[in-house]
């Protein structure tokens, strides 16, 4: 095998992995590479229709990403809505995400939904994700706070807990995430450490 086949043996291998990403902007960031290499590739064996193909999709890439990059951060981009704790949509989307729930909130439990308040975090028509949380004396104890894998390279938990309303209205003033909680992102929205929880005071936001 030359360098060159080596080449163009990379930039497919790049093509096919991007599409087996469930992360919308890693899979746009890899098919992107996979494009650019495959555009040297082929120009330089003289494939001009395959240069051309993957000029295109490059462009395409390029033009998505950079709207990706655009509304990480932007609020209008998101909603949060109110659901019944004990109602068949909220259980839909718990058994649905049952297993990844799981995996990155091992100490939740699904049955015990009594004094819950329930909320899911949509994009347009597309739930992203879901939070659940007991108001007590004025501090928002979250059981669940949940991502789905394609928006876990956006920013929904900084819209929830730094923009949203969702903790205010129900009169809360801190927040208490669960503890235990797997690959925590708390520390950058300016929550701090308490044991093995993140507390964030709500006072003036």
């Amino acid at each position: 095998m030359t360098w060159l086949d080596a080449i163009g043996w990379t930039g497919s291998a790049l093509l096919v992995w991007s599409l087996l990403q469930s992360r919308l902007l890693r899979l746009r960031a890899l098919n992107l590479v996979g494009c650019l290499v495959l555009i040297g590739f082929n120009a330089a064996l003289g494939v001009w229709p395959m240069v051309g193909l993957n000029v295109v999709l490059a462009i395409i890439n390029v033009w998505y990403l950079a709207r990706m990059v655009t509304s990480r951060h932007d609020e209008r981009a998101y909603r949060v809505v109110e659901v019944r704790p004990d109602g068949d949509m909220l259980r839909h989307v718990l058994e649905l995400h049952h297993d990844d729930i799981v995996r990155f909130n091992p100490g939740f439990r699904p049955e015990s939904g009594e004094g819950r308040a329930a909320y899911l975090i949509v994009n347009g028509d597309e739930i992203v994700g879901v939070v659940l949380f007991r108001p007590d004396a004025g501090v928002a104890r979250v059981e669940l706070d949940y991502v789905t894998q394609r928006y876990r390279d956006f920013t929904p938990g900084e819209f929830v807990y730094r923009r949203s309303h969702l903790f205010t209205d129900r009169a809360c003033r801190t927040v208490v995430t669960p503890p235990g909680m797997l690959a925590p992102y708390y520390d950058r929205l300016g929550f701090r450490r308490e044991d093995e929880s993140y507390v964030l005071d709500l006072a003036g936001r």
